[in-house]
């Protein structure tokens, strides 16, 4: 079985990827899927970076209770955990439980209201009208908002750090500014790329393919989430062996 899904997750993307036929009207679907995918998540990732970061800060001051460690280490702890694991990984998660039901509910639902057999008899390559917007976007809009998440748990622990009198605003940032590595942020970016691909394409694959009514759409896009949630989780662990 799961051979089979697979080999048809592989033939869907290769009807995907051909060439549009008109690229104007994708290009119209691609920026309305960026601004539902990447405005429309904004919020959510804003809340939930945060927090994490100050979270984050909280756990770090009080494991680390001892004189012979200066204060700062907890800027350094936080930034690097943020910018490897936490920003792209939750931040692919969440995406993946509010983008991947959404993009799996709506082609889903087309598929039994037979909307998609209608493009078909009409000569449209459905596949690639209805996926290929999605992917491009979530591919342009993942990293931007991992980007941002990154940024705002950084953020929410100095918020947190400071109010909570766990460490010293100054400590703090001095913390993040030392011992910066750029390639972190390219590890968390490419991340956040193969992350947009799966968040798209998965639920995508599990609504095109969804036969009977709307219990079947649902259990759909239940699926869609788990199986996407745990290809991140695969794709984390293999991006971080190979990258660092």
């Amino acid at each position: 079985m799961i051979f089979h899904h697979f080999g048809s997750y592989i033939l869907l993307l290769r009807k995907v990827f051909k060439k549009p036929e008109k690229w104007k009207i994708y290009l119209k679907e691609i920026f309305h899927e960026m601004n539902e995918i990447g405005i429309g998540s904004l919020s959510l990732i804003l809340i939930i970076s945060t927090f994490i970061g100050a979270v984050m800060t909280l756990q770090i001051a009080f494991q680390l209770v001892s004189d012979l460690i200066p204060t700062t280490v907890i800027g350094q702890i936080n930034r690097d955990s943020n910018i490897l694991e936490l920003g792209p990984t939750i931040s692919g998660l969440v995406l993946m439980g509010k983008v991947g039901s959404a993009i799996s509910s709506q082609i889903g639902s087309m598929r039994v209201t037979e909307q998609i057999d209608a493009l078909e008899i009409m000569g449209i390559n459905a596949p690639g009208f209805l996926i290929l917007p999605k992917i491009i976007a979530g591919v342009i809009m993942v990293p931007v908002l991992v980007t941002i998440a990154i940024f705002c748990a950084i953020t929410g622990g100095l918020i947190g750090g400071s109010l909570s009198g766990a460490v010293a605003p100054s400590d703090y940032i001095q913390g993040i500014q030392e011992g910066f590595n750029g390639f972190t942020v390219t590890v968390a970016i490419v991340k956040a790329i193969i992350y947009g691909f799966i968040i798209t394409s998965v639920p995508a694959y599990k609504g095109f393919y969804v036969r009977g009514g709307a219990l079947e759409v649902g259990q759909a896009g239940t699926k869609a989430v788990v199986i996407g949630c745990i290809a991140i989780l695969v794709c984390d662990y293999i991006i971080t062996a190979l990258m660092l």
